[in-house]
């Protein structure tokens, strides 16, 4: 019992020394290697896009870079979220769920209930955040694993995607896909433009506020964290409710993309917001990470897909070379954190 109070001692007295030392000396240098690694991935992006322009016949060109602009909001978001949620030691494996949940409550709001499109869209992004919300509180304040809890929110996102479409595709109309059309002048959509101030915002947040710290704390080290007196339940229920949020988003985006709410959307899409932050230097074990390195995975992952599509690799190939993506990004976040 004293040999134990003594440890805990130590740790209280010495852990704010370890802080500010990371805080003065160690966050330069933290900061120095992520932007090597960001530089890297960055050039893998680039040699992938070289790749795919030597193999194709139009793969450079404006039409392929406006198919990966429009595509491209939906998984940003998302990974977003992921990566944030992977900071703090967690995971979520509900995003591509509740994707189909929002994008089915918009659809039925708007198209049955003829809510105006504002509040359809909000409503959407709201039920994203009850189900995120669902996540923190069942796994900080009830201590269930965030793992059974994400795949058990899996599930029953879906089910009720399914129950609110009658498993059917609720047509939405052009009204709303203006949020994923280019805007005249600009070339750039606004759901693109939304994605983009959501990793800006979210990578400053990460690396400037003590809310960012926070979840680098809690994600390296959480016994410790809670020692040093840091409420982690708070942060954790927070995270995963921004995670939700950022999925509801995501529906909107992907139901704009497509003009219609599909129950069956989304399916798989957790697993490429895994494989993008992942890509982009977040650790699967917690307390490591990068907004702007997952940014560049999403690239990533959006060229390999395109750049396949365009080869005219079959659907089976394409989800076998994704799995294998996945497997070398985690092989790579165990290379790094050796």
């Amino acid at each position: 019992m004293t040999e134990n109070w003594f440890s805990k001692k130590q740790i209280l007295s010495n852990y704010p020394k370890a802080m500010a030392a990371n805080s003065s000396y160690g966050r330069p240098l933290r900061n120095l290697g992520l932007a090597f690694e960001e530089f890297f991935i960055f050039a893998a992006l680039l040699l992938l896009i070289t790749l795919f322009s030597l193999t194709t016949d139009n793969f450079f060109s404006i039409g392929t870079l406006r198919a990966i602009l429009t595509q491209l909001p939906a998984l940003t978001v998302i990974t977003i979220g992921m990566t944030l949620v992977l900071i703090s030691g967690g995971i979520d494996l509900s995003v591509g769920s509740v994707v189909a949940l929002s994008g089915a409550v918009i659809g039925v709001a708007y198209a049955e209930f003829e809510w105006p499109l504002l509040l359809a869209g909000a409503l959407g992004v709201f039920a994203g955040g009850c189900a995120g919300l669902v996540n923190g509180v069942l796994s900080s304040y009830f201590r269930l694993p965030i793992f059974i809890v994400t795949l058990g929110m899996l599930e029953a996102s879906r089910g009720l995607a399914y129950m609110a479409t009658a498993s059917q595709t609720v047509y939405i109309g052009a009204s709303i896909q203006s949020l994923s059309s280019p805007i005249e002048g600009a070339g750039l959509s606004i759901s693109f433009l939304v994605a983009m101030s959501l990793v800006t915002g979210a990578q400053l947040m990460l690396t400037r506020t003590v809310f960012g710290r926070y979840l680098v704390a809690i994600g390296t080290n959480q016994q410790a964290a809670k020692i040093s007196g840091i409420k982690v339940e708070p942060y954790v229920t927070a995270v995963l409710l921004i995670s939700g949020l950022l999925a509801g988003l995501g529906g909107l985006m992907n139901a704009a993309y497509l003009g219609a709410s599909d129950p069956n959307a989304g399916i798989g899409l957790e697993l490429s917001a895994i494989a993008a932050a992942v890509i982009g230097g977040t650790s699967l074990m917690g307390g490591r990470g990068s907004i702007i390195g997952a940014f560049i995975g999403v690239l990533i992952i959006s060229v390999l897909q395109i750049g396949l599509a365009q080869l005219g690799v079959s659907e089976p190939f394409k989800r076998l070379t994704t799995g294998i993506v996945i497997i070398l990004a985690v092989l790579l976040d165990r290379w790094r954190d050796r």
